[in-house]
């Protein structure tokens, strides 16, 4: 019951959070594209249909075309993901060493001072602490329980443990999606904005006459840089997918490592 209340006092707004840092991950991307890479003052005479001033990075990427407010607009929605991820997984962590934790468990229990376990467990705090306090709530419980006999209060024991992950998982996990998503969604349009720029060089190549040199430089500008923001993008959010999956592992790791300790301790002093 406990478990169930908590699902049902979740804050509804967290659910559309997503996808409101998506939209205005675009919509930012839009601005910077119109008003500062778009800025008269990055182009010759100071107009944005001339060739950018020389050097002038901003102007050049503004030449990339339209696709290149959706590249920034996921480029910046990875970059407020990762923060958002490396900020939850680290208060998930909780507050000190897990192997210190874990240990201070198994002391305790051996000890037979579960009140003690469960305080460490909230000085520990984070995913791992919730679900060795989960655990260890109803560790007391099969203790007083005189119905049950040892093997159903170890499966009521592991039971527990198991509902307590299933809740803490889907945080861990939570917007690593979208991560995933743009790996292969920020390559795609970076191909997209490949192929559209070379089809703006070839067309200006196939003109009659001399071939329309601004043309031919628009068209290969626009396929070089949506093909460095998409592959940029790409990249960066591999790693950060990667990096977020073996943290995530870490911790589904010492939450069985700590199950574990739990249930094999009940065992053993409860012959």
């Amino acid at each position: 019951m406990e478990n169930q209340d908590q699902v049902k006092t979740a804050n509804p707004l967290k659910e559309y959070m997503s996808g409101l840092i998506i939209f205005l991950a675009i919509l930012a991307g839009v601005v910077i594209y119109k008003f500062i890479l778009g800025n008269p003052d990055n182009f010759e005479g100071g107009d944005i249909n001339n060739h950018p001033k020389g050097g002038n990075m901003l102007g050049v990427f503004y030449k990339g075309g339209f696709l290149v407010p959706l590249a920034l607009g996921m480029l910046i929605m990875l970059i407020v993901f990762t923060i958002e991820r490396f900020l939850t997984l680290s208060k998930a962590s909780g507050k000190g060493s897990m192997d210190v934790f874990i240990q201070q468990l198994q002391l305790k229990l051996e000890a037979g001072d579960v009140a003690g376990a469960m305080a460490a467990c909230d000085e520990q705090a984070g995913s791992v602490g919730n679900v060795m306090k989960a655990a260890l709530k109803k560790y007391s419980e099969m203790e007083k329980n005189q119905t049950l006999d040892k093997e159903q209060k170890v499966l009521a024991i592991q039971k527990s443990l198991e509902e307590a992950t299933a809740l803490e998982l889907p945080m861990l996990e939570k917007n690593l999606t979208i991560v995933a998503t743009l790996v292969s969604v920020a390559t795609l349009v970076g191909l997209i904005g490949t192929v559209l720029g070379m089809i703006k060089a070839f067309s200006a190549l196939a003109t009659a006459g001399a071939p329309d040199a601004v043309a031919l430089a628009t068209g290969i500008s626009e396929a070089l840089i949506n093909t460095a923001l998409g592959i940029t993008s790409s990249a960066i959010a591999t790693v950060v997918y990667n990096y977020f999956t073996s943290r995530i592992d870490v911790l589904t790791y010492r939450i069985d490592e700590g199950g574990f300790s739990i249930i094999q301790t009940y065992a053993e002093l409860h012959k």
